[in-house]
């Protein structure tokens, strides 16, 4: 279980990136982290992931305090960030190396054939379009097993079609160990069609402004009328958090 309790961050330059955040993620759940920009969402994932630390608070995995990378926690970032120099097996294989797993080759090759890109094993990543390489990247977190996953932004540089398709395809590959997923999106659709739980973020300090369960079942249809209730919803509440802050500034 991930447990972030009175987590805040203020930079060296003064600048308050989040204050007060109390949350619980249980295991094998998807939550989604929206909000405008500025409301600190990437902060508060780099401190899950040990990449920073907070201010005031602590993040904490089945009660252990998180103060570097942990070996549970993957992380998946809006570029693929795979090393251009590695075909695409040695770049999947490298996780394993940074883990110091055995039976690499076995392990690679399951990875691979899950993402769906077992013919392109031996490509560069120059060769790959940029739906490819998010596969990629994605086998490249999961294969060492972890039981969290974060998400930062990891198809907003895709186009529509792509980016659905990936949003289908982690599902099915979450299903099998089904690890916690935390994602950092603009993406509302994408929010509402993958989450357990969505939390709004308000910025200028970012605070959780509120919070949603999604009882819908999957897999969800993108143009099913309770889905487009739930963006309305969401998006009022958006428009909302904004005009309280301000009102709070003046």
């Amino acid at each position: 279980m991930l447990q972030l309790e009175n987590v805040s961050k203020q930079f060296k330059n003064s600048f308050v990136a989040l204050q007060d955040i109390d949350l619980t993620v249980q295991p094998g759940e998807i939550l989604s982290l929206v909000g405008t920009s500025g409301c600190g969402k990437s902060t508060l994932l780099r401190i899950i992931a040990g990449l920073e630390h907070p201010t005031l608070g602590h993040a904490s995995i089945n009660g252990e305090w998180v103060s570097a990378p942990h070996p549970s926690v993957g992380v998946i970032f809006q570029e693929s960030r795979l090393m251009p120099w590695l075909t695409v097996w040695e770049n999947v294989q490298f996780g394993l190396d940074a883990a110091n797993q055995p039976d690499h080759q076995s392990i690679t090759e399951q990875a691979l054939a899950k993402v769906g890109l077992s013919a392109f094993a031996d490509s560069l990543p120059r060769q790959l379009s940029g739906g490819m390489a998010q596969r990629v990247a994605i086998a490249r977190a999961l294969v060492t097993r972890p039981t969290i996953l974060l998400l930062d932004e990891p198809f907003s540089a895709l186009d529509a079609f792509t980016r659905a398709n990936l949003q289908d395809h982690l599902l099915d590959i979450w299903n099998d160990d089904r690890p916690t997923l935390i994602l950092v999106t603009h993406d509302i659709e994408e929010a509402l069609v993958l989450s357990d739980r969505i939390i709004l973020l308000r910025p200028n300090p970012g605070q959780i402004h509120r919070e949603f369960t999604l009882d819908l079942p999957r897999p969800r249809k993108r143009t099913e009328s309770q889905l487009q209730r739930w963006k309305d919803r969401l998006v009022e509440e958006l428009n909302l958090s904004l005009i309280e802050r301000s009102l709070t500034e003046v």
